[in-house]
């Protein structure tokens, strides 16, 4: 499946309460990147994500997906068709308790369908290809799993349809820092691979810099800054800075 990039013009999001939670965002991810949304908690990340696979409808504004107005999309059958081409993974994976791992990562293509053949085949194809062991793992239900464990469950169930694009919102936030870091490092190396367009949202700025092509700052809902992953700690913009002096103060202190 071919990759799809992602265009975000003017978006803006008030909440009900009349709160501004996204204000004139503007930028484009390019096709087969990845891209990290960074910020500080309330700062739009999360909302803005899911805009992208109509989960949250702008107030104003456009989002694009493959050149495709997502905005514009109204019908259910329109939107069921654009869900089946974004993978979506969040921290706390999501998983059915009730089903088990091979049935998990086949949910998406039993829903479109797919023989029983055909979701046995391609159950086993991503979870071996996040890592885990397939024959051993996949009776298994979610609460029999560690954490990074479920984590690539996740990450295989969000993979099964092929889809060109990837939403990751704080996939690892919950895990401990060693395993952390193993799945950071898989992540990359996945990625490199299967060459998808990913945005992902991340508070971790080292998780950032390792796994995305660019950077995208937010703060109270706007764009502070939008630079190459390369450029951002000798960047002279202000809540750049600010943002790698706070992360970095432990350490020199």
């Amino acid at each position: 499946m071919p990759t799809a990039g992602v265009e975000f013009a003017k978006v803006s999001y008030t909440a009900d309460d009349g709160h501004i939670v996204l204000r004139d965002v503007s930028f484009s991810v390019e096709a087969g990147t990845t891209t990290a949304l960074l910020g500080r908690s309330g700062s739009g990340k999360t909302t803005l994500l899911r805009t992208v696979n109509g989960l949250v409808r702008p107030t104003s504004g456009e989002v694009m997906v493959g050149g495709c107005a997502v905005t514009a999309i109204h019908d259910v059958e329109s939107k069921s068709a654009l869900r089946r081409g974004i993978g979506y993974v969040i921290q706390e994976t999501g998983l059915f308790p009730h089903m088990t791992v091979e049935r998990n990562a086949a949910m998406a293509l039993e829903l479109a369908g797919r023989s029983m053949p055909e979701c046995e085949r391609r159950a086993r194809e991503v979870i071996e290809l996040a890592g885990l062991d397939f024959d051993k793992l996949r009776a298994r239900y979610p609460w029999q799993l560690s954490g990074g464990q479920r984590q690539r469950v996740g990450l295989a169930r969000a993979l099964a349809l092929d889809p060109p694009l990837l939403l990751m919102d704080e996939p690892f936030g919950a895990l401990d820092p060693l395993t952390r870091a193993e799945m950071q490092d898989m992540l990359k190396g996945l990625l490199s691979e299967l060459k998808k367009t990913v945005l992902l949202v991340t508070h971790d700025l080292n998780e950032a810099l390792y796994l995305a092509d660019r950077v995208v700052f937010l703060d109270d809902g706007e764009v502070t800054a939008d630079l190459p992953a390369g450029d951002v700690l000798r960047s002279q913009i202000s809540q750049v800075k600010d943002y790698v002096v706070a992360v970095n103060r432990r350490g020199n202190e």
